[in-house]
């Protein structure tokens, strides 16, 4: 069984990645997109940040229902909705 200071450690990272996918959905990441940006940013593993939100879609079932809603076909941080920037980027100038 782990010590005292090592849960509570544990603890503090899990708030610590909890708090992190909270500031990734203040820029309406999708769940890929945050757990790519924590693990190049953050050093955290794409399989905590997966869990984490797995067990925070969990307790708040109806919010990320909704999130996951409002942001399907939203823009990307570029600007360009996804796809769109190839059909533009496609076509020749006369």
């Amino acid at each position: 069984m782990g010590s005292p200071a090592s849960s509570s450690s544990s603890a503090e990272y899990i708030r610590k990645v909890h708090h992190l996918i909270e500031e990734c959905m203040v820029f309406k990441m999708s769940k890929e997109e945050c757990m790519k940006v924590l693990s190049k940013h953050a050093n955290i593993k794409p399989v905590i940040t997966a869990t984490v939100w797995q067990e925070l879609e969990k307790e708040n079932k109806e919010f990320f229902e909704n999130y996951s809603k409002k942001n399907n076909g939203k823009k990307t941080r570029d600007g360009d909705k996804k796809g769109k920037q190839d059909a533009t980027t496609s076509q020749s100038s006369p």
